[in-house]
């Protein structure tokens, strides 16, 4: 899927792509990605740009539902609020958790089912992070690629405890340990930034799944989304998680701050894609693309 926003006010648009794949080894994809974009007259459009990654876990396809569900809770309650983003964020992100935890409760066969979610959000020229567990953002400015957000897992907590090396961390087990997921329990702490991080033109942002950040380095993330369109890296990225064994599902978006044209031909139009199949239903997330003349 991909999309194009410009910025309420800014000389720049964010251009941008998400893209799942179900990997080599797995039959099911418990990845749900969503990325919205509302343009021209949708009243959403001042609330700006949102985009998550969730990676859905638990038992008979009931990950495959709770990502599913933080992605349609988290994207309907974020553009229900008319909130600063953090706020917003922090909303649609206890919603979302409630959803998943009273679904399986309500349905045994799901029971402890959870999901990460990685969502961010662009709005008068800032870029806002809100995250549970380890699915990744990050940045890459001026040729440099930052990590945004924090693993929440036992070994990235021992590591900024200092209690273990980042070194010692990557041969130990152990690493998969989620210290918080979506719907794992009653109440969660999300990382939520309370200010946004200014935007400028060049900057690229990704948000991915493990099934990307456990196969592919930073300096391999880095070459792909310097050299391509964020359509063509999103499957370049997918393309050299598979190479390294694909054994997880793979989720990737790649998203360019770039010049907005001065003229610019035709409407925003809005295109409807599946994003899931689930037991919940299909859900969907509407896509706002601009056409260029």
């Amino acid at each position: 899927m991909t999309a194009v926003r410009q910025a309420n006010g800014a000389s720049w648009r964010v251009v941008g792509a998400m893209r799942t794949d179900v990997g080599r080894v797995r039959s099911l994809n418990e990845d749900t990605v969503v990325f919205v974009a509302p343009a021209g007259q949708d009243p959403e459009a001042k609330l700006g740009l949102l985009a998550l990654v969730a990676d859905g876990m638990g038992g008979h396809a009931a990950g495959e539902v709770a990502s599913a569900l933080a992605a349609e809770v988290v994207r309907r309650v974020y553009f229900s609020l008319d909130s600063p983003p953090s706020q917003a964020l922090n909303t649609a992100f206890e919603a979302a958790n409630r959803a998943i935890f009273d679904y399986a409760a309500r349905n045994p066969e799901c029971n402890g089912m959870g999901t990460t979610c990685t969502a961010i959000a662009v709005r008068d020229e800032c870029l806002w992070l809100a995250h549970v567990g380890d699915s990744r953002a990050y940045i890459l400015r001026d040729g440099e690629l930052t990590q945004l957000s924090e693993d929440q897992t036992l070994h990235a907590q021992l590591v900024r405890d200092g209690v273990l090396t980042a070194e010692e961390a990557e041969k130990s087990p152990g690493g998969n340990v989620i210290l918080q997921a979506l719907g794992t329990r009653q109440e969660i702490s999300p990382d939520l930034w309370s200010e946004g991080l200014r935007l400028r033109l060049g900057d690229r942002f990704i948000l991915c799944s493990d099934g990307l950040s456990n196969l592919a380095s930073d300096a391999e993330i880095t070459a792909i989304v310097s050299r391509h369109s964020p359509r063509d890296a999103c499957a370049a990225l997918i393309d050299a998680a598979l190479a390294a064994g694909g054994y997880d599902n793979i989720s990737v978006g790649v998203f360019a701050v770039e010049d907005a044209p001065k003229h610019s031909g035709g409407q925003a139009a809005t295109q409807r894609i599946k994003i899931s199949d689930s037991p919940i239903g299909v859900l969907t997330a509407k896509i706002d693309t601009i056409a260029e003349g």
